[in-house]
């Protein structure tokens, strides 16, 4: 069944869409909205929007799985193994499997990106 999550660009959110915490309790200043996923019906893959508070960062990850990341506000820096790499409204990022990773706010404004995993996880 389609469903659409309209944008409410006066709340920088999605419709319908729970603003959750991030997954790691230790990670502070970072929420995650799951714009489809499971409760879409979408098994094989999902599509969430994080978004960091001014210095703030993810957890440095390393996933079996490939994603792609579309960053949609803000600019920030990409930790890709031991380079990293100044990333900006606009920018497509694909990680690969295995790839240490990890996404820092790094101005005064919010940092906000999709990020698609395959694998139906929300």
């Amino acid at each position: 069944m389609a469903r659409i999550h309209r944008f409410l660009a006066d709340e920088h959110r999605w419709e319908g869409v729970a603003v959750e915490a991030y997954a790691d309790a230790a990670v502070l200043g970072v929420t995650k909205q799951v714009l489809i996923g499971r409760d879409d019906g979408a098994e094989r893959y999902a599509v969430r929007y994080f978004e960091l508070e001014p210095g703030a960062r993810s957890s440095l990850d390393r996933h079996e799985h490939d994603h792609g990341v579309v960053i949609l506000r803000g600019h920030g820096r990409l930790l890709l193994g031991e380079t990293a790499h100044d990333v900006a409204f606009g920018d497509a990022i694909y990680i690969g499997p295995n790839e240490v990773h990890q996404l820092e706010n790094t101005s005064a404004e919010p940092f906000g990106f999709l990020c698609v995993v395959t694998g139906g996880r929300s």
